[in-house]
């Protein structure tokens, strides 16, 4: 009897938090989005692209910045612009790749700056290079800024956000998370993790009862940072390369409304659907119809 009333119970939460779903994904951000103001953000990944914008609508919001990146001056630069704004803003250079330095900056943090209350794990790198023709020491790499980085910051701040039930994790992925890609073994690997990371993550929050505590995954299609460049679709017309605006807009408003996941554009839910259902060849047969099998032969990548 007990199994029967646990089945009825789970079915209606089931249909209440879907119709609910459907019921806040049509009430816009600027509606039910969360008030920030006077937060604390860490940006990994702040000197340029994604980082660099998103740096800037947080500090639209009334945020500190707290930005981390291995390239001291460009991250000096994105600093320089955002504290014309009158916002306080506090830089650090950081070797993702290496844990030690994400720990000693981050006690730094605590200690110059205070709790953190937004962690973005926005940095991340990618080879472009066949398997076997990706160096061991590439592959490290690539999962140490990738995946290691998210689990050390998350580690290292994660801890006050739970004492204090409130904070929020943005964890960025990619559509190469989702599905994997010819040429990309050691990046989608990486995504991948990433994606069970922040699943898993915000499952084991919700176990523990921490409903103040968020989490946030954003899994974009190909964005034009120069990260990618080089990279050509068979059907740009279908799923043209995203602009890095877009896609920050998208994360915040995913963001404000405490969105779990988020997939840019919206059509990559189809495209996860039909994987859902679809036997390997046949997908494959799609991948290769569309290019995505053959996009990273002209992979060229940032320059500098």
């Amino acid at each position: 009897m007990n199994l029967v009333l646990e089945s009825l119970q789970m079915l209606c939460l089931v249909l209440y938090y879907w119709l609910e779903s459907i019921y806040l994904s049509i009430i816009p951000a600027s509606v039910r989005g969360k008030d920030v103001s006077g937060e604390t953000v860490l940006i990994t990944g702040a000197a340029s692209g994604i980082g660099r914008l998103l740096a800037k609508r947080f500090a639209n919001l009334g945020c500190r910045l707290v930005l981390w990146d291995i390239n001291k001056e460009a991250n000096e630069t994105t600093a320089k612009e955002i504290r014309k704004q009158g916002v306080t803003v506090r830089t650090y250079r950081v070797d993702l790749s290496n844990q030690k330095d994400i720990f000693a900056a981050a006690d730094k943090v605590r200690t110059e700056v205070g709790q953190v209350d937004i962690l973005v794990n926005n940095a991340g790198i990618v080879s472009g290079k066949k398997f076997l023709e990706c160096s061991d020491e590439m592959v490290r790499k690539t999962m140490d800024v990738n995946v290691m980085a998210h689990f050390w910051t998350v580690k290292a701040f994660l801890p006050t956000m739970m004492k204090r039930d409130h904070g929020h994790v943005i964890n960025i992925a990619s559509s190469a998370g989702l599905i994997g890609v010819n040429g990309l073994a050691d990046y989608c690997a990486s995504k991948f993790a990433v994606v069970g990371f922040n699943e898993s993550l915000q499952f084991e929050l919700d176990s523990l009862g921490k409903t103040g505590v968020n989490t946030t995954l954003v899994c974009p299609y190909l964005v034009n940072t120069g990260m990618f460049d080089g990279c050509q679709a068979k059907f740009p017309w279908i799923l043209p390369m995203l602009l890095p605006e877009e896609v920050a807009d998208g994360i915040i408003e995913a963001f404000l409304c405490n969105q779990r996941v988020v997939y840019l554009p919206k059509l990559l839910y189809f495209f996860l659907a039909l994987k859902g259902f679809l036997p390997t060849k046949c997908l494959f047969l799609i991948c290769n119809f569309m290019g995505a099998n053959s996009m990273m032969d002209t992979f060229k990548g940032r320059t500098k």
